[in-house]
Formats: structure tokens, C-alpha cells, sequence
């Protein structure tokens, strides 16, 4: 059997067909139904579904008609992901490609259809803010992490058919999500967490020990080993081809398309983003040679957050930044975005789109013609990864969207007011769970999910035992620590399954604000 075609039930379908069994034509076909299959069943999810209905940066009403959610980003990054694949194919990389296990171009749109199904309600604030309430609350050690959850959801959370947990997806499908191969601490040994050189998204997070960024809890450790074993020539901490394709697409459409929300919401000025960069190109001889503390000091003035972001990639990517590299795509930057598009303010006419889609559809076919492939690619890049002028001018654009829209205050009013939100929707949920009398009320799902977890971890304690520790390090593995355990992710598995406004709806009801009756239970 293809180890990549393997499944969970492995019940001598499709999935399980040997290559004896079958001429070439017919084991390709065989394998293309097999990924088609899976693709399948993650767009008729309703995680996938839900993703309409989840924030990628503000929320739909906020700022225009056109502003992307999760389920449009989504798209976009499918479209992207399959673009490279195709190109990687016929550029002739194969030969590379296919000995590191494939690049299969329906894997990959299915890997990049999941790729986010487990962000929670308001976006990467709601993941902050789950994370720290899961490991303060609840004691989980692992906290909350989008990727980690999008592999639960796909292994565990959802359905399909009669398996009675997960998606039952292929090997193949399973491995391309897991953009950060490890749990947050214990797992693999070493964890990637304590190298000398980590690779992307293994840093210390900014609480706790363990990585910032990682694919898979700790109950669903034994999922992630089983799936790696589909890929014996990939390194423990590396991404496979696939994984690294659908990763790259998301970078090349998250830097551009929320530039195209912004710009139509008026939200990026031509002024202050034009200042920012005439003043570093003007000034950065004399910008480099200051201090930390006088550029962080004044970091709101013009060329200063350049400057820092300059430094910040020497920090964390020496492997791939050049200074005269950066300048040249903050020139390329600033000649296309701030000068070309920002120029002419977005007035909503057929010109302007125009504008806005040429500018969109102009980067985008350049990233993906700047893809390249490494055998042996440094710790902190991929197999699959973009040229060097290429990479310095994705971190450009990231940086306006940072530094103009995510930094602004009046988002940060929004985010603290759905933060406070979320930490009350989670302590009104425990409540009620804890309630002898009124427990058998609550919602199903939130039940059966809690069951669910605490099943979970019962079995890693019985098999990986040493997964299993408290915040201060001690294990993790009685009785009331399970229930604790599975309680707490139950919650967390609930509540990040929720839409924007379901979670909003749920929080009201629980508040005793709610509306009509029927309409608020309907949240629930």
C-alpha cells in the first residue's frame, strides 16, 4: 500500500490498494479519486462552512462590503496553493519533489482548504485570548493553537459517515496541514523549542514554555506520529512538499488581500505609508546606526518602524536577509503600493477596482513565479520556499498591514472588547458544567465534546504518560487531572467551533441579555 494513501479505517478501499493490483493509469487514477475524495469531504464540513462567518482581520461590517473572511481567504489561498503546485510540476522540480514523498496539486488544495478550520471566533485575537484562558483556567499545557486545532478538527472533532471521529482523510492530506510538525513542549525529543537554531514558529511564545507555534495537542500526539511515518525522507521537523506549498500560498495571500480590504476601507493613507517609506529610503544610513531604544522610543515616527522590521529579520532570518535586498523591495514596495495603488484614493468606481485587481493579480503571478526548491533547505525555511528579493518583498508588504491596520487603536478598542467576550463566554460555560443540578441542560454538543476530550486524555495516560504535566511540571495523570483536562479542552473545543456572532449570541444568552428566547437558543 502507498503509505500516503493510508487512512485511518484502512478497510481495503481505494486508499488501501496495492500497486500490484493495479496497472499505472489505473493506480493514478486510483490515488487521484483518493485526494479527490478527501477534498471532498472537508468543503462539505460544516467547519468549512463556518468560516464565512469568521473574521480574518475586522469583522464584515466594519469596513465595507468586500472585506475577506476566513472562507474567502480560504479560497484564495486554495487557488494560490494549486497555481504553484502546477508550476512546480511543469517547471520540471519533480525529480526533487517526487523523492521527497510528492506533490500531489488535489492534496494540496485540500491542505489548503483546512488550513484554517480551526481559527476560533475573531481571528488571531481569538486565539491569543483561548490560549492564555486554556493554560491559566484549565491547566492545559498545550493552551490553544489554530493549526493544532484545524488537525483535531480533521481527526477527531468532525465526521464522516460512520467513522466515529474524524474525517478519515488520507495520510497525505493529514501530513499537509501540519505546518509546525510537533506539540507545543514534549514532543519530539528534542523538541524543536530548545535547538539552537529553531525552525519557523518554534520560538519561545511570549507565555510559558514550549513553542509559540505547533500542529498537534497532546492528545492527538499519537495522530501526528502515526502520519509522519507516510514520510520517513522528510526530517522530524520539517514540512512535507505538499504542506510547504499550501504554507507558502498562505503567506503570498494574506500579504496582499487584506492590503485590498484596507485600501477600499480607506484605512491605509497614502500619506503615512508614503512617509514611512520615503523617510527610511532617505535616512537609513543614519537610521541604522541608532539605538534600539531611540528607534523603540519613537517608533511611531516615520522610517522608524522600517527600520525595526530591518532589524527584527536580521534577528530571526540571517540566513536569508541582505540590507541592499530589503532596500530594493522596499523600493518595489513603495514604487507599486504606496506611489502606484495608494496614490489615488479607492472611490469605489470600475477604474478603481480595476486598479485594485491588476495591483492583486500582478504580485501574486510574480510570488508564485518566484518559487524555488532546496534539498536541503536551512532549519528555519522549507523544501518548497521563495527567492531571496522574493521573500524580502512578502515581509514588506506584511509589514504594511501591520504596521498600518493591525497596530491602529481603534481596532485594538474592538479586540479588547471580544477578548473580554470570549473570557466570559469560557467562565459562564465552566460554571455551568460545574453545576450538579443544572448540568444535564447543557448544550449537547458541548457535553459530547467534553466527553470526547476527557476519553482522549485518559488514553494518553495510559500510553504517554509523560505528555501529560501541569504548568509547574509536575504530572499531570490522576483522576480529578483528567476530568480537569478534558473539561477544559471540551470548553475550548466548543467555543472555537462557534461563528462571530454565535459567539456573541451565546455570550448574551449566558449574560441574560439575550433577545428572543427561541433565537438565543438557537446559538447554543
Amino acid at each position: 500500500m502507498d503509505p500516503r494513501l493510508a487512512r485511518r479505517s484502512d478497510n481495503g478501499s481505494r486508499g488501501s490498494a496495492t500497486a500490484g493490483a493495479f496497472d499505472a493509469a489505473e493506480m493514478d487514477a486510483a490515488t487521484e479519486g483518493a485526494f479527490r475524495d478527501d477534498l471532498e469531504r472537508i468543503r462539505f464540513s460544516p467547519y468549512f462552512a463556518r468560516l464565512a462567518a469568521v473574521t480574518q482581520v475586522v469583522n464584515q461590517g466594519s469596513a465595507g462590503q468586500v472585506v475577506h473572511n476566513r472562507l474567502t481567504h480560504t479560497v484564495k489561498v486554495t487557488a494560490v496553493a494549486r497555481a504553484i503546485a502546477t508550476l512546480l510540476r511543469d517547471r520540471g522540480d519533480m525529480a526533487l519533489i517526487d523523492r521527497l514523498g510528492g506533490c500531489d496539486p488535489v492534496v494540496v488544495q485540500a491542505a489548503a482548504s483546512a488550513h484554517d478550520l480551526g481559527h476560533p471566533p475573531f481571528g488571531h485575537l481569538g486565539e491569543r485570548i483561548l490560549d492564555r484562558i486554556a493554560r491559566s483556567r484549565f491547566g492545559l499545557i498545550d493552551g490553544f493553537e489554530g493549526n493544532a486545532q484545524t488537525f483535531r478538527i480533521l481527526t477527531t472533532l468532525d465526521v464522516h459517515g460512520e467513522q466515529e471521529h474524524g474525517l478519515d482523510l488520507t495520510a497525505a492530506v493529514r501530513a499537509a496541514v501540519l505546518k509546525y510538525p510537533w506539540a507545543r513542549t514534549g514532543f519530539p525529543t528534542p523538541h524543536p523549542s530548545e535547538a539552537a537554531e529553531r525552525p519557523k514558529g518554534a520560538a519561545p511564545g511570549p507565555e510559558g514554555a514550549g513553542s509559540l507555534k505547533f500542529s498537534a495537542y497532546v492528545v492527538d500526539v499519537p495522530e501526528l506520529i502515526e502520519v509522519r511515518r507516510a514520510y520517513p525522507q522528510i526530517g522530524p521537523w520539517q514540512q512535507t512538499v505538499e504542506c510547504s506549498v499550501m504554507d507558502l500560498a498562505d503567506d503570498i495571500a494574506y500579504s496582499l488581500h487584506d492590503l485590498d480590504d484596507f485600501h477600499r476601507a480607506g484605512v491605509l493613507q497614502h500619506a503615512s505609508v508614503a512617509a514611512e517609506f520615503s523617510t527610511w529610503m532617505r535616512l537609513r544610513a543614519t537610521l541604522s546606526a541608532m539605538s534600539p531604544g531611540e528607534l523603540q522610543g519613537d517608533g511611531r515616527r516615520p522610517g522608524h518602524s522600517l527600520e525595526l522590521l530591518r532589524r527584527r529579520l536580521h534577528a530571526k532570518d540571517a540566513w536569508i536577509v541582505d540590507d541592499e535586498v530589503f532596500a530594493t523591495a522596499v523600493e518595489r514596495v513603495g514604487d507599486e503600493l504606496v506611489d502606484g495603488l495608494l496614490a489615488v484614493p479607492f472611490d469605489s468606481s470600475i477604474a478603481a477596482e480595476r486598479a485594485v485587481g491588476l495591483f492583486t493579480a500582478t504580485w501574486i503571478s510574480h510570488l508564485q513565479d518566484s518559487v524555488t526548491t532546496a534539498a536541503a533547505p536551512p532549519v528555519r525555511a522549507a523544501h518548497v520556499l521563495l527567492t531571496q528579493q522574493a521573500w524580502h518583498e512578502v515581509a514588506v508588504l506584511k509589514f504594511v498591514h501591520q504596521r498600518f491596520v493591525l497596530d491602529r487603536p481603534d481596532l485594538a478598542l474592538l479586540q479588547r472588547g471580544q477578548a473580554r467576550l470570549l473570557a466570559a463566554l469560557v467562565r459562564d460555560l465552566e460554571s455551568w458544567l460545574t453545576d450538579p443540578i443544572d448540568v444535564g441542560r447543557a448544550p449537547r454538543r458541548l457535553l459530547d465534546l467534553v466527553r470526547l476530550a476527557t476519553d482522549d486524555y485518559r488514553e494518553v495516560a495510559r500510553s504517554m504518560p509523560q505528555l501529560l504535566i501541569r504548568p509547574t511540571g509536575e504530572p499531570a495523570t490522576s483522576a480529578d487531572d483528567l476530568a480537569r483536562l478534558g473539561r477544559g479542552r471540551g470548553i475550548i473545543d466548543y467555543v472555537a467551533s462557534l461563528t462571530d456572532d454565535r459567539a456573541v449570541a451565546t455570550a448574551a444568552a449566558l449574560s441574560g441579555h439575550a433577545g428572543q428566547l427561541w433565537s438565543a437558543g438557537s446559538a447554543l
